[in-house]
């Protein structure tokens, strides 16, 4: 089976009843847990970004503190892990203030990991691929918060 494109997608919704809507928004949501937690964060938390940015760092700061240390290898993994879903929640809220907000946060629980990641090459790499799009990111934004964010990123990198 061949996937419809977008616009006729978009086309085909337009033409139906609100229950009808419903109905397919509710399947939708059944298939994958990714499409219940974007209607969810569209739903109940797109309007409140800043709660949204609070519960995302606390449950960043909880799976750092799961984090297997006895060696660099699970540090890796677990890191590689947060950094996916991290990436998933920045996806599902598309503002870059939340992609800012949170790749800080997650470099800087990142660099609280012990032992440190300066000892390890991969770790490092992956702390130095996440500045980068930080500072991409801060370059689109206000520059009131441009300024703002490059103080967070300079303690960072301190």
């Amino acid at each position: 089976m061949k996937a419809a494109t977008v616009k006729q997608i978009k086309d085909e919704l337009s033409n139906l009843s609100s229950s009808e809507l419903v109905e397919l928004v509710l399947r939708l949501s059944k298939f994958k847990k990714e499409n219940k937690e974007l209607l969810t964060y569209l739903l109940y938390e797109a309007s409140n970004e800043d709660g949204y940015i609070a519960s995302v760092k606390t449950e960043i700061e909880e799976q750092f503190k799961s984090v297997n240390t006895t060696n660099y290898y699970f540090i890796k993994k677990t890191a590689r892990k947060i950094l996916r879903i991290t990436k998933t929640y920045i996806r599902y809220s598309k503002k870059k203030e939340t992609e800012v907000a949170l790749l800080i946060h997650f470099c800087l629980e990142l660099k609280k990991v012990q032992p440190s990641i300066k000892h390890h090459v991969t770790l490092q790499n992956l702390f130095n691929r996440q500045i980068n799009l930080i500072e991409k990111a801060i370059a689109t934004l206000h520059e009131d918060l441009q300024y703002d964010y490059n103080l967070e990123l300079e303690k960072l990198l301190k």
